[in-house]
């Protein structure tokens, strides 16, 4: 993927459990590095451990991706703080970081701590990761109770929507193009505009829309499980 426009140096992947917000964020950023960005990546899924992006550590590693997540990641303690070193995405302008947010208000109460310093920042992004296949977040009310819960926590708010509807590997692009109405009720009703539409990699030359974001599927080590 290339960027049609300079990306916003800090992006917020937020939203429900199994929204596919963990895979989107490590995807995205790849996408910065491929595109000459120096990427950080921050793993603020304080919420789940059992899906979260410093399960690709070896991955950012491979690809020069600095990871900030918390030393009690993949094991069987967890804590709900943020890990050390976050502040730097905050106070670096050199650097475009990718930040990885826990499921419902929990997870977004990490993120407050730092409201202020993401206001100075000022150039940044969240985006709820929706997923029509879900069965919690298969209304838009529901979703619209989620954006309210999530913000009200992190004392910040959305600015976009990423749909990011999928079956898993039965995902068919006809799931995709039949999700677009959805998609196009739940940003009319939270007012906010649909960022990108994600997309199967093997799937991306079946659309012709500007807003596609092609996701190769990144399978977490079997033993990690």
């Amino acid at each position: 993927m290339t960027f049609a426009q300079r990306p916003k140096r800090i992006t917020i992947f937020a939203g429900h459990y199994g929204s596919g917000k963990t895979t989107l964020a490590a995807n995205y950023a790849l996408a910065l590095k491929n595109n000459g960005f120096d990427t950080v990546v921050c793993d603020l899924d304080v919420v789940n451990p059992y899906f979260r992006t410093a399960d690709y550590a070896d991955l950012f590693a491979l690809n020069v991706i600095r990871l900030i997540s918390s030393e009690l990641a993949n094991t069987n303690v967890e804590a709900p703080s943020a890990p050390e070193g976050v502040k730097m995405i905050f106070d670096n302008k050199n650097i475009y970081g990718v930040i990885d947010l826990g499921g419902d208000a929990r997870g977004a109460l990490a993120l407050g701590r730092y409201a202020g310093a993401l206001a100075d920042a000022g150039d940044y992004g969240m985006l709820m990761v929706i997923n029509r296949c879900r069965p919690l977040t298969r209304e838009p009310s529901a979703l619209s109770a989620l954006k309210d819960e999530i913000e009200s926590a992190a004392g910040i708010l959305f600015t976009g929507i990423i749909n990011n509807t999928n079956l898993a590997a039965g995902t068919t692009a006809e799931d995709i193009k039949n999700s677009a109405g959805f998609a196009a009720e739940v940003a009319d009703i939270l007012g906010l505009p649909l960022t990108l539409t994600a997309v199967k990699a093997e799937l991306a030359d079946q659309f012709t829309e500007e807003n596609i974001f092609p996701v190769t599927v990144l399978s977490k080590k079997i033993w990690a499980v």
